[in-house]
């Protein structure tokens, strides 16, 4: 028995330290365990051991993901991810999901694919321009274009090379074609008369339209299922698709929508010697249809720094139209149907990028093709925006060094403070997706091969034949149609009695000019007296 209490009482004392040992060991487990494992996973992701779900997709050899997959690619943060143009064109080179219309730069022809889309423009520019251009639609998934062309696109050295690439049809300017023209549709139709016997811009405007017009013709006979008109300086940008696809964006829209409505960004360059824009222009301004009302006008005048609009020049878009019956443009920027409304969507992050006065020498140019006299009143009938008509001024009036100074501190974003800060806000973004295709496509040849591979001779006879005596770029539309709208056949006649009857059955509001983005004074309420 004492035995038994003095085992007790030597038992009694060891208690509490058996228990306070067991907590310090659970501690001291808690703690080390969370480290342990925290070490390790660092190690093999260090290793190469965890693949990151944000570069699963990304090209063999390649740890970054590739500008533009990302729905939020336009994010004023996305730039961030990409640190160099180099890095760019390592991506491009690989056989990557997010590109899914080519292998290699093999482009595929688009047979089976489905949405079939073709791209429709009206152009002058050389091979430097329209080859990225169209290569780089080409890789967005767009497989056919109906050029118009003129002047420089429309000389041999330019032609016979457009010509030889599979899915591009040239339409050249010349009097058969202005003729046929002066007898269509749309020419005897009101909605687009206002810009009628107007030089300049006017003249581009109804030119574009009417080309338009014949390019739907083409469209429906090629099998398409959407056309788009853009200019040789725009570029379209499919963000928030689930790939960067054009088809892809186009194959997820409604079957009852008719018309697709892509807002435009606005090129903001950063230096004045820009030679190639869409591979060095990568900051742009976003439009006011993706932006806060409160952070657009908030910012109004610091977006603006003095000049007229938000943006230097249009502001309303340009639209997509899925082939159908009785479909016609309606100017530049829109399509129309003649027997009904169309039923259409704007999107929410695809855009247009238009690259727009991103070089110097764009202030001469457009001097050049147009003959007005720098004068406030007289460059009204030719231009439509505030900005192209000062710049002209500008250009017509100004030295050398005046024009660049006018240039940097109207067109360059110089400033950096207030740069950063409308990045910051989303008014100004960075897209890195078309500088790293374009780039790709240069770097892998693509382009030098398209004109090393083009037929060393054309055809004399046909090629002039087909320009005949009017293929100047300045063939202006008050010159020469009006003249030959004297003196036209009973089947004119015909032809004006037929709209007529149509015209008395539905009701056209005026071609969609393009236009300035609202101002400070447009957002106000209509106050009625």
């Amino acid at each position: 028995m004492p035995n038994h209490q003095h085992l007790q009482a030597l038992l009694r004392p060891n208690q509490p330290s058996s228990s306070h040992s067991f907590t310090s060991r659970l501690l001291l487990l808690l703690t080390v365990l969370p480290l342990t494992l925290a070490t390790l996973a660092f190690v093999l992701q260090w290793r190469g051991g965890v693949t990151d779900p944000t570069t699963r997709w990304a090209p063999p050899g390649s740890q970054h993901l590739f500008p533009g997959m990302d729905p939020s690619s336009l994010s004023p943060t996305a730039h961030l991810q990409h640190s160099s143009p180099s890095d760019c064109v390592n991506l491009v080179r690989g056989s990557s999901p997010s590109l899914p219309y080519y292998q290699g730069w093999k482009f595929d022809d688009g047979s089976n694919l489905k949405p079939k889309i073709c791209i429709t423009t009206s152009t002058s520019a050389g091979l430097e321009q329209i080859l990225p251009w169209m290569f780089y639609h080409k890789v967005i998934g767009v497989s056919t274009f109906f050029l118009f062309v003129e002047g420089k696109a429309a000389t041999p050295d330019v032609s016979k090379v457009l010509e030889a690439i599979p899915g591009v049809k040239l339409i050249y300017r010349t009097r058969d074609l202005e003729e046929k023209q002066a007898r269509s549709r749309i020419w005897n139709e009101t909605w687009l008369s206002s810009f009628f016997y107007k030089p300049c811009n006017h003249e581009l405007f109804v030119k574009q339209s009417l080309n338009m017009e014949m390019a739907i013709i083409m469209a429906r006979d090629a099998g398409m299922d959407w056309i788009l008109h853009l200019d040789t300086d725009e570029l379209i940008h499919p963000a928030g698709a689930r790939e960067y696809s054009l088809r892809q964006l186009l194959l997820d829209v409604p079957g009852n929508v008719d018309m697709v409505i892509f807002p435009n960004y606005e090129s903001s360059i950063e230096r004045e010697d820009i030679k190639e824009p869409f591979t060095e222009v990568s900051m742009f301004k976003r439009n006011y249809d993706h932006l806060p009302k409160d952070t657009y006008f908030g910012m109004y005048k610091e977006s603006t720094r003095g000049n007229p609009n938000y943006f230097l020049t249009y502001g309303n878009g340009k639209s997509a139209a899925r082939i159908q019956d009785h479909l016609r443009p309606n100017g530049a920027h829109r399509w129309h149907n003649y027997m009904k409304t169309p039923n259409e969507i704007k999107l929410e992050e695809a855009a247009v990028l238009h690259y727009t006065y991103a070089k110097f020498s764009d202030l001469t140019s457009r001097r050049d093709r147009c003959g007005c006299k720098p004068t406030k009143e007289d460059v009204k009938r030719c231009f439509m925006l505030d900005f192209d008509r000062a710049a002209f001024i500008i250009a017509s009036t100004a030295t050398e060094e005046e024009m660049l100074s006018w240039y940097r501190e109207h067109v360059v974003w110089g400033d950096k403070d207030i740069k950063m800060k409308l990045l910051r806000k989303g008014i100004l973004t960075r897209i890195y997706a078309p500088m790293a295709i374009i780039q790709g496509l240069r770097e892998s040849s693509v382009f030098s091969s398209v004109i090393a591979s083009a037929p060393t001779t054309l055809s004399k006879d046909k090629f002039f034949s087909t320009i005949a005596s009017t293929n100047s770029s300045r063939a202006v539309a008050s010159e020469s149609l009006p003249a030959r709208k004297i003196g036209r056949s009973r089947e004119y006649q015909a032809t004006v009695r037929r709209v007529l009857d149509i015209e008395s059955a539905a009701s056209y509001e005026a071609a969609v000019p393009p236009l300035s983005p609202p101002g400070l004074v447009d957002d106000l309420p209509i106050i009625e007296v």
